[in-house]
């Protein structure tokens, strides 16, 4: 009761007409209040900061700071506003924004990163830098939340910005890496690629530095040399030297990085200090004479090297110096990189038979019977995109079997249960009888997936088959290569498998495969090719009767 009363009397004093008591009651106010209150006088203080007198400016500016909302110091006890001050921050609010960060649990920690960098852009500098630093202050408050927080300041740092802005970034990075130990190697991955495009001389010897350090201490230093020795090359004299001095440091703790062979053996060649000066004419003949192999011969003699190690260095001369003729099959221009078997297979005889060996093995196609005929792959996606999908049409003389093959190109993702949904409704003559997923698809590992169709009787006409990529989705943790035990399920749209009838885009050829019954119940195949120019070659009609077939030009 004490304290409402008081607080009412100071209330009044800061209406008072005499400057001296309304700055006497602001700063006595900020002191006593509770949270009961705070709301109350919250428009005393604004008007009184803009306030003509100085004396009652200085007042409610001190007391704002003394106020300061007590949320940096008890966070826990402004908890139950962070949903009103949530709907602030489509305003650009930069008090509720800083004080949502500092105040905010583990669970709003993705829901505020989303929320902040939709406007991350369109703020000064200095604010962000504000937002930077309470960023840093969450992931050590929170170190579980270290990925989605590392990646938004990895993010954050590819936009452009002042020397402050990037420092602030970088200084929150390096405190990250070294405060919570499962964010090192991610980290110090996100510092390499900024500092092969950055402007900042003393940000990029800063992060080399650290390199030289930290870089050490992880499994793999290797994965960095590339980056710093790109440094070397690149930048100018001082980040030359910073990035010297970071690879000296990895050749004397890491064996394996001693030695940079090609500058090792030109500088011993060329006459280096310390080096074996060979005869003239022996350094010239190597520096420019020309390789007396034929180098596809020399990388097929490495590959099996490589394959079947032996303790007898690799001899030049065992490499055959005659030029092996290509097949047909390997001259062809290359095109989009093949996925799971069909990228294996060449040349029709081995294909059919690899083919017919591998389905034979799988118990729900094994009573097909025997394979006639399987078509090369079809490109069902782009050639850029999250997912690369070719599929191989198999016939047999009852069924015909789609092989869904599969690349999953995104590191970070491991998919389960992938299936291909088919369908059919624009082919009513063929019935689906059997569907075989794959059961992981790690990234970079291609797979396949199978569809089966039964064939109607006699000769099919075809139809148009609508694929959708179906599958459950899991997060993979890229410094330890483990997966999320719980995923979501998702799906993506392929392309149709498309009948003859339709011309593919800007083809200058092509050729249409036709069926139908003739005149006396007949059945009838065509095949029409045709170019741009005019017709490519003949029509090739033929009828099949009880016993023979009729061939038939046009």
């Amino acid at each position: 009761m004490n304290v409402i009363i008081v607080t009412t009397s100071l209330t009044k004093d800061m209406n008072s007409k005499t400057d001296l008591y309304r700055a006497n009651a602001i700063r006595v106010l900020c002191r006593i209040t509770d949270g009961t209150f705070l709301t109350q006088i919250d428009r005393y203080f604004k008007q009184a900061i803009v306030d003509k007198n100085p004396v009652v400016a200085s007042a409610a500016l001190v007391s704002g700071i003394h106020v300061l909302q007590v949320a940096m110091t008890h966070p826990m006890a402004v908890t139950n506003c962070n949903i009103d001050m949530e709907s602030l921050l489509s305003d650009q609010n930069s008090s509720a924004i800083t004080t949502l960060l500092k105040t905010g649990n583990e669970s709003s920690v993705d829901r505020l990163m989303k929320q902040i960098t939709n406007f991350m852009s369109d703020i000064a500098d200095e604010f962000k830098i504000v937002l930077v630093e309470a960023i840093r202050s969450l992931c050590l408050k929170f170190p579980l939340k270290y990925r989605s927080l590392m990646n938004f300041l990895s993010n954050i740092l590819r936009e452009e910005g002042g020397f402050d802005y990037n420092k602030s970034i970088i200084d929150s990075i390096v405190i990250l890496i070294r405060d919570i130990p499962d964010a090192k190697e991610s980290g110090l991955l996100h510092l390499c690629e900024f500092i092969e495009d950055c402007e900042f001389t003393y940000l990029s010897t800063q992060i080399l530095h650290f390199l030289g350090i930290e870089g050490l201490k992880t499994s793999d230093p290797s994965k960095y040399i590339w980056y710093i020795y790109n440094q070397v090359i690149l930048e100018n004299a001082t980040v030359w030297a910073s990035a010297v001095s970071t690879l000296a440091k990895f050749g004397c703790i890491v064996d394996s990085l001693k030695v940079r062979d090609r500058a090792t053996l030109y500088l011993n060649m060329l006459g280096g200090e310390g080096a074996v000066v060979e005869a003239d004419q022996d350094v010239k003949d190597f520096l420019f004479g020309s390789l007396d192999v034929p180098l596809i011969n020399l990388e097929t003699s490495l590959k099996n090297y490589v394959q079947e190690p032996s303790e007898e260095p690799f001899d030049i001369d065992s490499v055959p110096k005659e030029v092996k003729s290509q097949p047909l099959a390997e001259k062809k221009a290359p095109g989009k990189k093949p996925t799971g078997l069909g990228a294996a297979l060449a040349g029709p005889t081995s294909t059919i038979d690899a083919y017919e060996k591998m389905l034979s093995s799988i118990p729900e196609f094994s009573s097909f019977g025997k394979l006639f005929k399987s078509s090369p792959p079809v490109e069902l996606t782009g050639a850029e995109t999250e997912y690369a999908v070719n599929v191989v049409k198999h016939s047999f003389d009852s069924y015909v079997l789609f092989q869904y093959n599969c690349t999953n190109t995104i590191p970070e993702q491991l998919l389960e249960n992938v299936f291909v949904i088919v369908d059919a409704s624009e082919a009513e003559e063929f019935s689906e009888v059997s569907t075989k997923p794959l059961r992981s698809l790690p990234y970079d590992s291609p797979g396949q997936t199978f569809v089966a169709f039964e064939k109607p009787d006699g000769v099919p006409v075809g139809g148009k088959f609508s694929n959708t990529l179906k599958f459950v989705v899991k997060e993979v943790d890229p410094t330890t290569g483990d997966a999320d035990e719980d995923g979501v399920d998702d799906e993506y749209q392929l392309e149709d498998l498309e009948g003859t009838e339709v011309v593919p885009p800007n083809s200058r050829s092509h050729t249409c495969l036709l069926s139908g019954v003739y005149m006396g119940n007949l059945k009838v195949l065509v095949r029409l090719s045709f170019d741009i120019d005019g017709p490519k070659e003949d029509r090739f009609i033929f009828i099949r009767t009880k016993r023979s077939f009729i061939l038939l030009l046009s």
